[in-house]
């Protein structure tokens, strides 16, 4: 039987909060069931909403140590499952005074073998969070290689044969949604879409994060970014970016905003020149 972590949806929300993280309802009943059933949890949303903070906080709360796959295009086999150690085989082979064959079985051992972060997790027989972020960006074919990872949770590596965990990870995979995944991947996945929260999750956020924040700076904050995340943005405003933005202006003294405040400190939740200027225009900061 698969480990369980959480007893209730209640008690998987308490576990959040304590981590630092405040889910709402359908968040909270998502990762338990997630963890109920031993099933991988795909996270899709726009960037900055907190996928890659929850797959954290889902380790921090079931006390286990984070295994990151970071995707990026053009990321392979070898950098997400396992390669050999090329050199250090040669090495073995020019100094062994033994027949190929033998040789051959010698340099696939163990000693050889560098495990890369789909078979670190496996591996592992202490509790794990395996994080698969923003898997959108790499190619279909990574894709293909996590199948027999999310069904079986095991590995094969025809050198050595199949790798199975004998302790399942917690897994989560996050998208952007830059891109459509396949039917065979999310089939494996239960499914939790992450939009911008709302204005007073948000508030509560940004005052978990920033205890010294008056409730009233963040009210202010939160409604500006609100009001960014609605413009034609090359970047909106993350979650995290709203936290700076109270960070910031708490550093500077401040415990309100007006047009100039706002016009000074922009760059911090703003980071392209467009965004600027579209930020300028509409909402007057001259």
């Amino acid at each position: 039987m698969d480990e369980v972590h959480f007893g209730t949806v209640a008690e998987t929300c308490e576990a959040l909060e304590r981590a630092g993280y405040l889910p709402d309802d359908a968040i909270a009943t998502t990762v338990f069931l997630a963890d109920r059933l031993g099933k991988p949890l795909l996270v899709e949303g726009p960037a900055g909403v907190g996928k890659t903070e929850l797959a954290k906080a889902v380790g921090t709360a079931i006390g286990a140590d984070l295994i990151r796959l970071q995707c990026y295009e053009g990321i392979d086999e070898a950098r997400a499952l396992y390669e050999w150690n090329y050199r250090k085989q040669l090495l073995r082979m020019q100094s062994a005074e033994t027949e190929w064959d033998t040789a051959r079985d010698d340099i696939f051992g163990e000693e050889f073998l560098l495990a890369r972060p789909l078979l670190t997790a496996i591996r592992r027989a202490d509790p794990t969070v395996l994080l698969v972020d923003e898997i959108d960006k790499a190619d279909v074919e990574v894709e293909g290689l996590l199948l027999e990872v999310l069904s079986d949770f095991q590995v094969t590596i025809p050198e050595l044969g199949t790798v199975a965990a004998t302790r399942k990870p917690f897994t989560v995979l996050t998208s952007n949604a830059t891109r459509e995944l396949s039917e065979a991947l999310k089939r494996r996945c239960l499914y939790l879409y992450l939009d911008y929260p709302s204005p007073e999750r948000e508030r509560a956020i940004v005052l978990s994060r920033v205890p010294e924040a008056p409730e009233r700076l963040a009210a202010q904050l939160v409604d500006l970014v609100r009001a960014l995340r609605a413009m034609e943005l090359k970047k909106a405003p993350s979650i995290a970016e709203t936290i700076d933005w109270a960070r910031t202006l708490l550093a500077l003294g401040l415990s309100t905003v007006d047009e100039k405040v706002v016009a000074d400190t922009i760059g911090v939740v703003l980071k392209h020149r467009s965004d600027h200027a579209r930020a300028a225009a509409e909402l007057r900061l001259n």
